[in-house]
This record gives C-alpha cells, structure tokens and sequence, in this order.
C-alpha cells in the first residue's frame, strides 16, 4: 500500500511539472509571438517614417535642383554665377546621394530590398560604368584603364542596377581617395561557365592612399570611416561598402579587398549570373544617333501634381524642350481634364503619386477604366518622391508605363518619353 500511495504521489507530481512546463512553454510562445509583432510593427513604423521623410526631402530637393537646372540654361549670366550654380547642383546631388544610402540600408535591415531577374547586355552594362568613371577620373586628373580578360558572354540574367550600383560605388570611392597623378582601374573576367550559370570576377584596383590592415575587417560595417579626418576631408556617409557587401551577398558572391596604407587598394567582387535565354540587343552608335535625334518637341503632356513650385518647375523644363502643357492639382482633377478633351489631346501623362482628394494610382486606374480609344494606351509616367521598390512597383500595377523618381532628371524624363510617346509627326 505504502509504495502504491509513494507512486501515486509521484505521478501526480510529474503530471504537475509537465502542466506547469505546458503553460510555462504557452507564456514564452505567448512572449515571443509579442515580441515578433512589436519587432514587425517597429519595423513597418520605421519603413513608413523613411519613406515619408525620403518623400518630404526630395520634394525641396526637386526644387532645387530643377531651379538649378533652369538658371544654368541661361546664356546672361556671369562666370561667378554659373559655378556658384554649378557648386549648387553638385552638393544637392551629393545630399541626394546619402538619402539614397539611407534608403537602401534600411530596406537591407528590413528585409525589404528585393533583386530583379531581368535580362541586360553586358556590353551596355560595362559602357556605362565605365562612362561615368571615366569622366570622373578626367575631372580629377587621373588615369583610368579598363580591361576585359578573355570572353564574356553578351547577356545575363540579374539585377544590373544593384550590381552597378555596387560596382560605381567601390570605383568612385578609388576616384575618391586617389591623388593626381594616379590610377584607378577597373578589369573583369569570366572565370567559369556552364549551361545555365557563368561565373564573373571584378577587380578594382587604385593606387590610393590605401588602408590600415587592422581596418579592413571594419570596413564593410555600417558608418565605418578609418578616422575623422579621413570621412572630414572625403565626406561620405560610411554606409556605401557595408549596402555594398549586403547586395553582393544576395547575390550569392562574396566581395574582398586587399590595401596597403599609402599604397592603394584592390576590391574583388566575385557573382554568378543566370545566362540570358535569348541575347540582348545591343544599341548601336547608328541607333544612339537616331533615338538622339527623336525630338519630343510639340508634343502636349498633362501634368498631375499637387505642389505649385514643383509644377512651375517642370512645365518651365519641358517649355525649354517645345512641349506644351496643362496642369491638375490633384489626381480628381486629373481624370476630368484627361475625360473632357478629345482621344488624341494630350500625348502623356505626367503623375505624382501623393496628392490630395485623389492620389496618383487611383487616378490612374480611373483613367485606364474609361471607354474611350486612348484610355489604355497613352503613357502615364509617375513623376514622384516615393523611391522605394515597393513604390515603383505600386504604380506598374496601377497602369502606370514607367517610374521615375523625384528630383527631376530632365534627360532621363526626356528619354522614358521620347521612348513611350509613339514617334508619329507631332501635331501641328
């Protein structure tokens, strides 16, 4: 009996701690399934505090550099005016560049930055780097030399954007740190290849003022600058390499980098790329000329956009190219000037993306629900302030043909629509 009632108080005990171990495990889901929702929730509320603040500063940014754009085609001014123009613009796009490195960490740390799978030329994708490289190193007096080691397929799969981006990143900073009279190269060679993948290795290398070996290790952090005197002198926001590790490895490659202080420095950036299904064309010299010629002179846009100086300024930039405009304050007003004229009046359609009493997508969607011939075909370009990949795809979703983020570009506006606009005669 005394062992039956020993057993029984025993069983009882176990059945206690296994109910106590249950809820103490129920609290810690209960705790962590909190703690996941306020993580999430903090980091929806950051990801909206970002792009609302990325929309508030690029629009005083749009003017800005609009304005800039606009003084700088006037042929009175003096010498002393057109560099203190000049000086403007470039310090605008340099505050516009830290945005956009504050912009793509957070969405790194978010999860929320996403790589593209879409077919590019690998002529055109070395053409442009090494354009703006180039013109870098002739402003600053030095040396570039770009080398091609062996064969490299014509085409690829991949997000060509983030890796030039990476790849204008490591160059500019060589441009940057390097003295006149110096070097800065750039060389890329196809290591390996199969059916399906081929393997590519970058190599940068300068002849730079180079780094400590015990900072290396530090140098793909986030705000890493070597010492203060470096990021005073060369600025920065000590974000470009760590958003360029974080690109790279989402790639799947690995990124390196060897230096010696005083000496100069060598990044290599090892990817793999999905082999194109069919070669991308490649635009000819012939055909750069004669898209170069397409002139979007008389042709007549309407304008969407809620800020008076933003729309004074883009209709004075396309006056200055011969195109004719009207002007909606807000997306409502928008679709009843687009729904009151005739198919065939306006040859496009510029539109932002917040406005009030009807938002940008919304009109969109309402213009491309009318039934009348041109509702579905005319080019609707968003002409915005929110950045963000999300934002881009938000508006292809809607109708919208392309997205083009604020400040103004006026060549890149230029080209979307010389590109969507069709090239009949324009009217008369």
């Amino acid at each position: 009996m005394a062992f039956v009632f020993i057993l029984g108080v025993c069983l009882a005990y176990i059945v206690s701690l296994i109910n106590r171990l249950i809820r103490w495990q129920e609290e810690g889901n209960h705790q962590l399934k909190e703690s996941a929702e306020a993580a999430e929730s903090a980091n929806r509320a950051k990801s909206q505090f970002l792009s609302q603040m990325s929309h508030e500063i690029r629009t005083p940014m749009n003017a800005i550099i609009g304005l800039q754009h606009i003084a700088l085609r006037d042929e009175t001014i003096s010498q002393r005016t057109r560099t203190d123009l000049e000086k403007i613009g470039a310090s605008a796009r340099h505050l516009l560049s830290l945005i956009n490195d504050i912009l793509d960490m957070s969405r790194i740390e978010s999860g929320r930055m996403t790589l593209k799978e879409e077919p590019f030329s690998f002529r055109e994708f070395v053409d442009q780097i090494n354009v703006i490289i180039n013109g870098q190193c002739e402003e600053k007096g030095l040396r570039y030399e770009y080398h091609q080691i062996g064969p490299v397929d014509e085409s690829f799969t991949g997000d060509s954007l983030k890796l030039k981006q990476v790849l204008i990143n490591i160059l500019g900073n060589s441009v940057k740190f390097t003295e006149t009279p110096g070097i800065v190269s750039f060389s890329v060679e196809q290591t390996e290849s199969n059916d399906d993948t081929c393997a590519l290795r970058f190599t940068m290398k300068d002849t730079g003022i180079g780094m400590d070996k015990e900072f290396i290790p530090k140098l793909f952090q986030a705000f890493s600058q070597e010492d203060a005197t470096t990021t005073n002198r060369y600025g920065g926001s000590g974000l470009g390499m760590a958003i360029s590790k974080s690109i790279i490895e989402m790639m799947g490659g690995e990124i390196g980098v060897e230096s010696e202080k005083g000496v100069g420095s060598t990044f290599t950036v090892r990817v793999s790329l999905q082999r194109a299904a069919m070669e991308v064309k490649t635009v000819s010299a012939q055909e750069d000329e004669t898209e170069e010629e397409f002139s979007i002179a008389g042709r007549h846009l309407l304008i969407a956009e809620d800020q008076p100086l933003n729309a004074e300024i883009l209709i004075d930039l396309l006056e200055m190219e011969e195109v004719t405009t009207e002007w909606a304050e807000n997306g409502q007003l928008a679709v009843e000037r687009f729904a009151e004229h005739e198919p065939g009046h306006f040859d496009g359609i510029l539109m932002d993306m917040r406005m009030p009493v009807m938002d940008g997508l919304t009109a969109t969607r309402e213009i491309r629900k009318l039934d009348r011939p041109d509702a579905k075909t005319i080019p609707i370009i968003a002409l915005t302030a929110n950045a963000f990949d999300e934002d881009v795809k938000q508006c292809l979703q809607a109708g919208m043909n392309a997205h083009l983020s604020k400040p103004i570009h006026i060549e890149l506006l230029k080209e979307t629509l010389g590109r969507l606009i069709s090239p009949q005669p324009p009217k008369s």
